[in-house]
């Protein structure tokens, strides 16, 4: 499936249906930051978070959308010039997209959203088309508050070698933030290396908490309680914040690539964790939590 962003690009993307006849309830899938495929997936970490979800969406009776994200994939443009506000920008597109869609129920559209996609929920979820909001590991605080807690959880796992070396590399990366934050190009070099500096820029300027203070549609949130990317406390936040409908579920062992892990946290254990698959109990409380928002399909289905 194609939607076309505000600039004429072709957003593209998988469409999962329901067996059966249509219309289908549906969401879009909306995943975490940097170079992601339609599955969630980079060159060196595979998440497979897509075809997880919409395969339990789908045995529900729920439609799934997916897309590549500029630069990657069959989506064309540059992912390096590609800002924070306009993967915003193409998410609304690809929501409007999947609602006119003949055999998607236009009343009866959601938006899921990992990480940074979770960031970009909050803002479709004012939205009078959107019928239903889930949060996976989505943050509650200005951008550059919430980099600053993950740099602080990442930096106290170092290797115990690197562990003196702390304060010159506090002072370093403090040093590049403020250089990246004067910037005003697309790109910047840091150490040699090209980085996206108006995505970083207009992260570290976006403040989540208006978006999820005018919500209005029903809203699931879930963090991990062993995320060392979010901080599992921002879900009180967004409990305060959301005026309606709010459940909220912080789940023990639960890792920011949504694996448990029941040592202790750590990004290192990202790749032997995602030899494991998604976890099972995350994808039916959102499965189960949208079948009963969107009306998707009989209570027989919904654990099975």
């Amino acid at each position: 499936m194609t939607a076309i962003a505000d600039d004429g690009l072709s957003l593209v993307g998988t469409l999962t249906l329901p067996v059966g006849p249509g219309p289908h309830p549906a969401v879009l899938l909306l995943h975490g930051s940097g170079r992601l495929d339609r599955d969630s997936n980079t060159a060196r970490l595979r998440m497979d978070l897509g075809p997880a979800l919409a395969k339990r969406l789908a045995h529900a009776g729920i439609a799934t959308l997916r897309y590549d994200r500029r630069g990657v994939g069959a989506t064309g443009g540059d992912w390096r010039r590609t800002g924070f506000t306009a993967g915003r920008h193409d998410a609304a597109a690809a929501l409007r997209a999947l609602a006119v869609r003949p055999d998607i129920r236009a009343d009866a559209v959601g938006v899921v959203g990992h990480s940074e996609g979770a960031v970009h929920a909050m803002s479709l979820g004012a939205l009078p088309e959107v019928a239903a909001v889930v949060l996976l590991a989505g943050f509650a605080r200005p951008g550059e508050d919430a980099l600053r807690w993950q740099a602080a959880m990442i930096a106290r796992d170092l290797p115990a070698p690197v562990r003196p070396l702390l304060p010159l590399l506090r002072f370093l990366a403090n040093r590049q933030l403020t250089r990246i934050k004067a910037t005003s190009t697309d790109v910047v070099r840091v150490l040699g290396r090209p980085l996206n500096a108006r995505w970083l820029r207009e992260l570290l300027d976006h403040d989540p908490r208006p978006e999820l203070a005018n919500i209005k549609a029903p809203v699931l949130a879930i963090t991990g309680d062993k995320d060392v990317q979010v901080d599992p406390a921002d879900l009180d936040e967004i409990r305060r914040l959301v005026p309606g409908d709010i459940t909220v579920h912080r789940i023990p062992d639960l890792t920011h690539v949504l694996r448990r892990d029941h040592g202790r946290p750590s990004v290192r254990s990202y790749r032997r964790l995602l030899r494991e698959p998604v976890d099972h109990d995350l994808l039916a409380q959102v499965a189960g939590w949208l079948v009963d928002r969107l009306h998707g399909t009989p209570d027989t289905l919904r654990f099975s």
